[in-house]
Formats: structure tokens, C-alpha cells, sequence
């Protein structure tokens, strides 16, 4: 199965500010750290606003912040929320499909299994499973050279 942008944008914004628990960033930060779009960050963040996985809070020293400690964002959750319906085939949709062996088709079941594996093992992590290794990410992502790339050297 294969995440959507939009699902893996989602769990960067997410694990940046989990990063650095306590503090405040922006879209701006976030989307430099990463090297994508604001444009598409705004988006993201507004989706995870609404799902209540984080906090928009405005005015002097404003920015984004975790909704809730992040030991208590469950990572299928989120996947979850942000992949909406998982159809990963055809014969997933209400009416089945067009399919011509569908009533008869054995690989939905088989695919419904994959799809509930995949969820269950998600299901075992937590946001904060992702950051415990807070100072190699910090070291990474709120480096003042953040999301540039390195210098290549001439020789």
C-alpha cells in the first residue's frame, strides 16, 4: 500500500513539532526544514487543525502545535484520518465495482486482510515512538541550513 503526499505530509508536520514539544512553528519553518511547498503545507495543516491533531494559535508568538501530547497521536490514526477510504482495489468501492468476477472474487478478502495488517501494525506506534531520537531529527531539522542542500566541493 502506498501512502498518499498528503498522508506523508501530514505525519512530517506532525513529527516536526513533536521534535521540539512545547514550541511553536510555522508553515513556513516546516516547509523549509522539508524543501516542499507552503502551498501544500497549508493544506495539510489545515486538515490536521480540524482533526484535531493540532492547535493553530494566533497573534504575537502564534504558530502550530500538537493538539495533545505526543505520546497520545496513534500513527494509524492519523494515516487513518488522512487516507480516508482505503480502496486499494477497484471491487473495494460500495457497489463493488465493475469487475465481471467480483461476486466470485477471492482477492478482496485477501486485500481486506493486507489493508487490516497494515493498520494494525501502524496501530502499535505512537507520534512519539517517531521522535525518540529527538536530537538526531533537531540536529537535522532546525539546523540554521536546514532543507538546503550541502555544499558540493570542487576537486
Amino acid at each position: 500500500m502506498k501512502l498518499t503526499a498528503f498522508t506523508d505530509y501530514s505525519l512530517r508536520v506532525l513529527i516536526y513539532l513533536a521534535t521540539r514539544p512545547g514550541q511553536r512553528a510555522t508553515i513556513a519553518q516546516i516547509a523549509q526544514s522539508f524543501q516542499v511547498s507552503e502551498n501544500h503545507l497549508v493544506k495539510v495543516v489545515h486538515f490536521l487543525g480540524k482533526a484535531g491533531w493540532l492547535k493553530n494559535v494566533r497573534g504575537k508568538g502564534g504558530g502550530l502545535e500538537l493538539a495533545r501530547p505526543a505520546d497520545r497521536i496513534g500513527i494509524a490514526d492519523v494515516v487513518r484520518d488522512a487516507e480516508g477510504d482505503t480502496r486499494v482495489a477497484e471491487c473495494f468501492a460500495g457497489d463493488g465495482g465493475r469487475c465481471v468476477i467480483g461476486p466470485v472474487c477471492k482477492l478482496r478478502n485477501v486485500m481486506a486482510d493486507a489493508v487490516a495488517a497494515f493498520y494494525a501494525v501502524l496501530a502499535r506506534y505512537t507520534l512519539e515512538d517517531l521522535v525518540r531520537n529527538r536530537e538526531e531529527l533537531a540536529a537535522i531539522l532546525f539546523h540554521p541550513t536546514a532543507g538546503r542542500e550541502p555544499a558540493r566541493s570542487r576537486a
